[in-house]
Formats: structure tokens, sequence, C-alpha cells
């Protein structure tokens, strides 16, 4: 059996990571969960079903909660914010679900590959900000780095795990969100509770508003250079409503390998806990006579600033990306929060990307500063433009 630990268990990834377990207690023990703690049932559910060995709780609070509950007899329990740390690293897991949000997620997946652990990689931001840092310790360490966005996750498949040679492009496939067809105009009027209503994949309240602007997009084609060794010009994006073909694999020769399933991040998720074997993953299977056509068109570059910022950022430089991922979570929290309006999120960026400063980051702790730095920044924007 093999040990997994999982950071983020109570969100969509989480959750989605247990259940493809449950369904092969043959295979896969839980031996730790970390958790912020403001979804205390579900958490006391999956100890409950689970029983890891140690649980991480971000919110002092929660455990407060917790703390007389049977469930957790017998269960080890680290609080704080740097609780996570020590679930990444946990005796006994073997691979470290990374599904925590954000920039938070950067950390924690740094020191599961210093602890040994393949790393099963469900958060953008770790990778996009530690760039080549993040490949260094897996390589350091011996440890693989398993994609687990599902772009990523189908060039992986198609490339059969073997790195990009004799490949001309690697092409990301985006639906569009639930703002694709919507008048330019009417995107000053759009609501958190629209925003987060995507018409194919289900997944956080961040991820869905990068889905909704193309960030998400953006974020994946940094991962993907990194991932895949690939200078950024041979890397597209397609917008392909039907969330059918999940990415697809150009080679020299013009052939071509597209990865298709049901948009269900079970489908990943499972690939990456038993690669290069397949398990059952709870998917409704994909028909394709039912599904009748696959579309496929260029992004709209004006509808869908954020994608072109972020290619920007990627060509200017580290500093350049990390200011772009610190800007879009300080506009994307404003913009739940109901401070800023949802076509003021590319303003955002877009501002705080010019205030870059020079100079590139030389370790995570430089990482960490020039994240710092730039929220501060972005918070400064988010203020001149709020509601």
């Amino acid at each position: 059996m093999r040990g997994i630990s999982i950071l983020g268990s109570t969100g969509s990834i989480g959750c989605a990571t247990l259940d493809v377990i449950a369904r092969h207690p043959d295979r896969f023990r839980v031996v730790a969960l970390a958790a912020r703690g403001t979804r205390i049932e579900e958490l006391r559910r999956q100890v409950r079903d689970f029983r890891p060995r140690l649980v991480a709780l971000e919110e002092v609070g929660a455990w407060e909660a917790l703390s007389r509950d049977p469930d957790f007899e017998g269960i080890e329990v680290e609080v704080g914010p740097e609780a996570a740390r020590q679930a990444a690293a946990a005796e006994g897991a073997e691979l470290v679900m990374a599904a925590m949000a954000g920039s938070a997620g950067l950390i924690p997946a740094v020191d599961a590959l210093r602890a040994g652990k393949d790393l099963a990689l469900a958060n953008k931001e770790a990778l996009v900000l530690g760039g080549g840092m993040l490949l260094a310790e897996a390589e350091a360490h011996g440890v693989e780095i398993r994609p687990v966005d599902s772009e990523h996750s189908a060039l992986f498949q198609a490339l059969g795990g073997r790195e990009a040679v004799g490949v001309r492009r690697l092409i990301l496939t985006a639906s569009g969100g639930p703002f694709r067809n919507r008048p330019l105009e009417s995107l000053s009027k759009v609501t958190p509770e629209e925003a987060l209503d995507h018409p194919v994949w289900k997944m956080g309240a961040k991820v869905t508003v990068d889905s909704a602007t193309l960030m998400n997009k953006g974020l994946e084609v940094i991962e993907a250079r990194w991932l895949f060794d690939v200078p950024p010009e041979r890397i597209s994006v397609a917008v392909h409503p039907e969330g059918a073909v999940h990415g697809i694999v150009e080679f020299l020769d013009g052939s071509m390998l597209a990865q298709m399933g049901s948009p269900d991040m079970r489908g990943p998720i499972a690939y990456a806990l038993s690669c290069p074997e397949r398990i059952d993953a709870g998917l409704k299977r994909l028909d394709l006579t039912e599904l009748g056509t696959l579309t496929f068109e260029a992004p709209d570059l004006t509808r869908f600033r954020c994608l072109a910022l972020a290619r920007q950022a990627l060509q200017a430089g580290h500093a350049a990306v990390i200011t772009l991922c610190a800007a879009d979570e300080v506009a994307v929290d404003a913009f739940l929060a109901g401070t800023l309006r949802f076509d003021l999120i590319p303003a955002v960026v877009e501002a705080t990307l010019e205030k870059t400063p020079p100079g590139e980051p030389a370790s995570l702790g430089d990482v960490q500063q020039f994240l710092e730095e730039a929220r501060t920044r972005a918070e400064h924007r988010v203020e001149s433009l709020g509601q």
C-alpha cells in the first residue's frame, strides 16, 4: 500500500483525491491530511473515514472546535500557519498531493520534495513561482513531479512520460469559461456567483475565477514551460468549449496525439497516484456519439487580457511571473469580496506588472520577498480602482 499525504484535503482536489483513494483501499492509505480548517464537518468526516496518522490545521480556532472530538483521539495534530509543512514531510507518505490553493502551496511542495516524496502537483502557483528551483529540488532528491492539472496530465500522458523530443508544439485547451460569448460591455456587471458557475468543471473558487478570465491558462503556459522544458513560443492555447480534449501534442512529422476524457479531475488524480498503471477513477465514460462535435478556436486576447499578460510576464522573467501571481491573487480575492469589478482584474495585474522591480530571485527566500512586495503594490492598485 502506498502512503499518501494530502495538502488541501477539504478543497475540491483534496476531496476528489480521497474519493479515488476510497475506491482502492488495497492500494493506498492516507498518512496525513492538511486543511485550513474552514470546512470542519468535511474534515471530521475525512478523519473518521480514513484515520490518518497526522492532521495539520492552519486555523487555530478550528482545533479549538475539534480538540474534544472523539474522532481525533489517537491522531497527531499540528496547528498553525506552518502546520502543512509537517504533513508535506510526514513519515510514511511516499507521495504528496499538493492541492493547497495559491502561493501558500509553494513552501510545503518544496518540503515534500526535500523529504524524498514524489509530488502530485495540483497547485499551479507552486511551479509557476518556483520554476526551475522546484525542478532542481526534485532532481536533487531523486523524486518525481507528476502533473495533476488536467491539461498538463493530458500532455504528460500523450508524451508517455518522455521528454518533449521531436515535439513541434504543445496545445493546452480551455473551455473559455462562463463569459466566452458574453458582451464585453456587460463584464463590469459580473457577480462572484456568476463567475463561480463554471459551465464544465467543478473547482475551487480561485481557479474558477481564473478560468473565467483565462488567467488559469496563462499560468498553465508558464507551468508547461517548466514541466516539459519547452520554450513559450511552442506552447499554444485553444478554446475548446466541450471540455473533452484536455491537451494535444503536435510532433515534427505533423502527427498529433490528444488525450480525451470526461471533464472530471478524478481522472488526472488517479493517473498521478498510480502511473504508469491505470486504475478506476469513478468517471462517467465519454460517449463520442453523444458528444457529437468538437470545436476549437483561438482565444480572444481582448476578452481574455490575462492570458496575454501571463505570456508577457513569462517573456520578461521570473520576477515578472511572481508579480503576475501575486497581483492575480489579490485581484481575485478583492473581486470575490465584492470590492473590485470583474472586468478590472486584468487592470490590477497589468498595473502591478508595470512596477516589477529589477533583478531576479536567487532563492526561495527571494521569491517570498518578491511575492509580498508585489502583493502590497497590487493591494494599493485595488484600493485606487475599487468600488
